[in-house]
């Protein structure tokens, strides 16, 4: 049965533009919710849009947590549920796409050393494909904004925190970072503390619009592109192009009567996406799904027609960064 959402989003539909283009997408999740469930078959439905989609990497979502045994241990269980469905995908029955062929899981890293039991457990679980974690660390004063995880104030900053932080320099792994953007001057001190840490910074750095940042979009953007500018010159910190459909952003697509076009949000995330290809380089930066989140506001065949169009003024080279080969750098995937 098709429910309502599905029908919504069917009121724009699109054939993909430059079908033959490759794609890594490095942000997406699976997971079993009560309001819905995204395996490999649903994934697949969205890759199957048209795209030429290599490969993906999956990014933690708080998914298939064991049950039992220590609590910090508990994590690992998502890695070693996405490992089969990697396997399941690396066995060509699937179409040709490289499902989950990098895995961002979690970690408290607040557990210091002490984490780094954590870490090889997920590095066992996955010994080809697990790549770093994310501890996400978004967190606004205003209640009307929360946090995912609801991590508390400061979390970059926490001695403990840092200390775990070692462990994935010593590991080998890359960091996701999930903050908002007032937060990204504390994501510079980071990078700064760790330069040979690659940090990958999550949905453009999330430049907010709900809430107390109703009407303040000129003063967001300059606090944004200040916390980007400070962040080129950290050479260690790339970042993905997304989170387009949150509505965290403020743009209300999933409160329109129909999705948004492809030219819409083209137009609608330019501004930002374009200010972080020229101050960054194509070369650190990467498009990113974010599905099955950026689902409530677009389809998949919708969103990456939207990159496509916001993109189409680059070089072969700087679009080929984008679309693949910073995913593919960042995440060692090949």
């Amino acid at each position: 049965m098709t429910s309502d959402h599905e029908k919504w989003l069917g009121l724009t539909v699109e054939t993909a533009l430059e079908p033959d283009l490759p794609i890594c997408d490095p942000h997406h999740h699976f997971w079993d919710r009560p309001d819905g469930r995204y395996f490999l078959d649903e994934l697949l439905i969205d890759t199957g849009g048209g795209h030429n989609i290599t490969e993906t990497v999956f990014v933690e979502c708080s998914a298939m947590y064991r049950k039992d045994g220590p609590e910090k241990m508990r994590p690992v269980g998502e890695t070693e549920f996405v490992q089969g469905i990697a396997a399941q995908s690396a066995s060509g029955m699937y179409g040709d796409t490289k499902v989950a062929a990098g895995i961002v899981g979690y970690a408290d890293l607040r557990h210091g050393d002490e984490v780094t039991e954590v870490l090889e457990a997920h590095i066992a679980a996955s010994r080809d494909r697990f790549k770093g974690i994310r501890n996400a660390s978004s967190w606004d004063a205003s209640p009307e904004i929360g946090g995912y995880m609801n991590p508390p104030e400061g979390l970059l900053g926490d001695s403990d925190f840092r200390t775990g932080f070692a462990a994935l320099q010593k590991l080998g792994l890359s960091f996701d970072a999930q903050v908002y953007h007032p937060q990204l001057n504390e994501l510079v001190d980071l990078a700064r503390s760790f330069p040979d840490v690659t940090i990958i910074l999550n949905h453009t750095g999330v430049p907010l619009g709900i809430g107390p940042y109703v009407g303040r979009d000129d003063e967001v953007a300059q606090v944004w592109r200040s916390g980007i500018t400070e962040l080129a010159g950290c050479e260690n910190v790339v970042m993905k192009l997304g989170g387009v459909g949150m509505p965290l952003g403020g743009h209300q697509w999933n409160e329109r009567s129909a999705p948004p076009s492809s030219q819409e949000l083209a137009d609608g995330i330019s501004s930002y996406y374009n200010f972080a290809i020229e101050t960054l380089g194509p070369d650190r930066c990467m498009f990113e799904s974010n599905f099955p989140v950026d689902n409530q506001s677009t389809s998949y065949t919708v969103l990456w027609n939207a990159f496509k169009l916001l993109s189409k003024k680059l070089s072969p080279a700087e679009r080929s960064s984008l679309f693949r080969d910073t995913a593919v750098r960042a995440y060692r995937l090949s």
